[in-house]
């Protein structure tokens, strides 16, 4: 299964754009910090992660500014056909 549920603060947001479909189009970076455990050891892991938001998403991410918390559930695809970069889908958002 392919599912995503984490939080973060928006470090950037694109302006919404349209695909040829017309479908809404909205695209934003957020930075998440945690502490887990691995291996018996704690460890900090402090990532940046390319959000997209599609449809009627779109309408939560004009709300979004710079540093505001987010806790993002979706799934992770490539950004293009074979591309090994890779960014999550969001399908709920939710301002925290």
């Amino acid at each position: 299964m392919n599912r995503l549920d984490i939080a973060g603060q928006v470090l950037e947001v694109s302006p919404v754009r349209y695909t040829p479909a017309g479908v809404a189009v909205s695209e934003f970076l957020i930075s998440s910090e945690s502490d887990v455990i691995e291996a018996g050891q704690s460890r900090k892991v402090i990532i940046s992660l390319p959000v997209v938001a599609m449809g009627d998403l779109v309408q939560m991410t004009g709300k979004l500014q710079l540093g505001s918390k987010v806790q993002i559930q979706g799934f992770l695809a490539p950004v293009r056909k074979d591309s090994p970069k890779f960014r999550l889908h969001a399908q709920l958002i939710k301002q925290i």
